[in-house]
């Protein structure tokens, strides 16, 4: 071997100890560090794809339970919907977005006043919007453009101003009619405009998807919808 080619390292050892190493070579120490090299670069790509594979899987927990959440909510506790049409003016306007509350009636029964959201008798496929005007067990009557419940005139704060009521196919003018058991007398508020109990009776209560409970658009009329006190 060319002596050239070869560094030595003289080492100073006490008498008493042995020397382990007298010679190193240069071509071995670099031998030795492109050896170890090539091995540490695996080990960090491992680490690196690790670290993204579990990102990825706690990225795709987080949308599975947030898409479980939203569709519990939105089968069984609320619901937005889009007011279409004129026949709850001036109440609520065509294009407005309310929150229906879907729960309440599991554990309470509808109340005079309440705005609900129903599917419409005659067809299944549309939402409806109304008031409900009377209660299971009720006599209701439509007479002289007044509404009448029990014998008793039934004053409605959210009409407008001189608003004709007229009977419809299913109501007769000054004939009273009894709300079924499980049913409820509804009416829009826009009463020329609205197709309503007074056209397809009492609705069952089996059809009533909830409660208008809060408008969030147009930004000006944002807020909980009030309680009807008669």
């Amino acid at each position: 071997m060319n002596k050239n080619n070869k560094a030595k390292v003289i080492l100073n050892l006490p008498k008493n100890e042995q020397l382990s190493h007298v010679a190193v070579s240069a071509d071995s120490e670099n031998y030795e560090e492109e050896e170890n090299r090539p091995a540490r670069e695996p080990i960090i790509f491992i680490k690196i794809f690790k670290s993204a594979l579990n990102f990825f899987f706690d990225f795709l927990e987080t949308i599975v339970v947030a898409l479980s959440v939203f569709v519990v909510i939105y089968l069984f506790i609320v619901q937005p919907h889009e007011v279409k049409g004129s026949s709850m003016e001036p109440s609520f306007q065509n294009n407005e977005y309310i929150i229906t509350d879907k729960i309440s009636y599991r554990f309470s029964d509808p109340q005079r006043g309440d705005v609900i959201i129903f599917k419409a008798p005659l067809n299944p496929d549309v939402d409806y919007i109304k008031r409900i005007i009377g209660l299971p067990g009720e006599r209701i009557k439509i007479s002289l453009g007044k509404v009448y419940v029990n014998g008793k005139q039934l004053t409605e704060s959210y009409l407008a101003d001189n608003t004709p009521i007229f009977p419809g196919g299913f109501m007769q003018e000054g004939v009273e009619v009894e709300v079924m058991e499980n049913h409820y007398f509804v009416m829009g508020d826009n009463r020329p405009h609205s197709q309503d109990s007074r056209e397809f009776g009492p609705i069952s209560r089996k059809l009533i998807i909830g409660k208008a409970i809060f408008r969030y658009w147009p930004i000006n009329e944002f807020g909980v919808i009030p309680h009807i006190n008669y």
